[in-house]
Parts: C-alpha cells; structure tokens; sequence
C-alpha cells in the first residue's frame, strides 16, 4: 500500500478522503472524512514530532538526538505548532528560559556562533 498523503500533490490543498474500505468483509463506505490535523504537517514536521514523543518532550533530548541546536528545536516545535492550527502567545520582554539561555552561550562558548549572534538569539527570546 502506498503511503496516505494529506496535501494535494499539484495544489497543495487539503485532501479529503471519500472512500473508506474494509479487506476484511469487503465492504465500503462513502462519504467526506476528514483525515485529522496531523496530515496537514509535512513530513519533515512528522518526523520531529516522532522524536519529540520518543524524547517524552524533552527539548534537550530532543536536541542531541537531531544534532540540532535548542533555539533551532524550540523554533521547529513553535512551526509545528502553528501547522497544526493553534496560536503561540507572544511573551514580549519576558526573558528567555535558563536552559535556552544556557544553549545559546554553549553555542558562543564552542565558537558555533559570534558574540554578537548570541545577544540577537538571547534578545529574540
């Protein structure tokens, strides 16, 4: 069997399904169903939420087991967030959490980022 695509591979509309079967005693269904917010999501968003669940939402584990940074993990988990359609509350001039912090000054420490990249990332948050 192939694959169940969620977007329209020429328009990248939302598809629906219309026909539903049963190998078992052959019957059908039809109708218009919906296939769920979680086919909406590319399949790269899909693989990040695999291993946000494998990481039990462990950000930090989540980071090692990407080889990605933790603002890179934190800005990919917001996307997906949004793909799913629900809105991310803006906490303006609220500092950024300790552990983003510190993952922002490793990066400075291990020469990844400039100084000056580490006061933008650390002023965004």
């Amino acid at each position: 069997m192939y694959p169940l695509i969620g977007r329209c591979p020429v328009c990248q509309e939302t598809l629906i399904v219309t026909r539903l079967y049963c190998r078992n005693c052959d019957t059908s269904i039809e109708g218009h169903f919906d296939l769920g917010r979680f086919h909406q999501l590319t399949p790269e968003q899909l693989h990040f939420i695999e291993t946000f669940i494998r990481c039990e939402g462990k950000l930090n584990r989540v980071q090692e087991e990407l080889g990605l940074s933790y603002p890179t993990v934190r800005s990919r988990l917001r996307e997906v967030i949004r793909a799913l359609g629900y809105e991310i509350p803006e906490e303006e001039g609220a500092p950024p959490p300790q552990e983003e912090r510190m993952a922002v000054l490793q990066m400075l420490q291990e020469g990844k980022i400039t100084a000056q990249e580490a006061l933008n990332l650390l002023r965004q948050r």
